[in-house]
């Protein structure tokens, strides 16, 4: 999962951008308004974690022109505005949770997490394929029934391909699911997952499709 992180506070920033990587999401810093435009329209997010109080244009502005080009990724707004007006004007521009700073990080973690759960479809958190079970509330993962330990990045490159059992997916969108704009990204890297993952869960759980990418079989 690949999240925009839109806060101005160097202090709040880093560690929320500490938390969400501990918890294997790939995250985009920015600290002003006009940068989350840019980063909106030139990049794909799963979720925006946006502040309203930011330099030169406010977290509101962007979140109306978010909506205004059709965007349907989540928005959760995290600010210190906490009058009632705050949260419906935020709500009624099309943020879908609204969180007051000071925030417990685990809350926030977890509403992150029930957006995402809900924006791909899934009331439920675990889901199995081909007897490989996932549940992203715990990050715990299994094989037939045994537990298995998958790294962060591992998690990463399964997650959306047991999400969409015979979809492609490109090394190229693959590598945005693990790493921000700052992060040096190897060769070989999307290789080395894909390897490790395959001695776990067994060769025929991801397939080559040559040219093109890797694919969880339907069946």
């Amino acid at each position: 999962m690949r999240l925009l992180l839109v806060e101005d506070d160097p202090m709040i920033g880093e560690a929320v951008l500490d938390a969400l990587r501990a918890e294997h999401y790939a995250v985009d810093w920015v600290r002003e308004g006009a940068m989350a435009d840019t980063a909106l329209q030139s990049e794909d997010y799963d979720l925006v974690l946006l502040d309203l109080g930011l330099p030169g244009r406010s977290g509101l502005d962007v979140l109306r022109s978010l909506r205004t080009r059709r965007q349907t990724m989540p928005v959760l707004i995290a600010t210190a505005r906490d009058g009632v007006a705050d949260r419906v004007a935020g709500l009624d521009a099309g943020a879908d949770d609204y969180v007051v700073k000071p925030y417990d990080t685990d809350e926030l973690m977890a509403r992150i997490r029930a957006l995402l759960r809900r924006s791909a479809g899934r009331a439920e958190p675990v889901f199995s394929h081909m007897g490989v079970t996932l549940n992203p509330a715990t990050r715990e993962a299994d094989v037939n029934g045994e537990p298995v330990s998958l790294s962060a990045r591992e998690w990463a490159v399964l997650e959306p391909m047991l999400q969409r059992p015979g979809a492609v997916f490109s090394r190229s969108q693959l590598e945005q699911k693990l790493y921000g704009w700052k992060d040096e990204i190897s060769s070989n890297a999307i290789e080395v997952y894909i390897h490790g993952l395959r001695k776990k869960l067994g060769a025929d759980m991801i397939q080559t499709v040559r040219g093109l990418g890797y694919l969880v079989p339907r069946q």
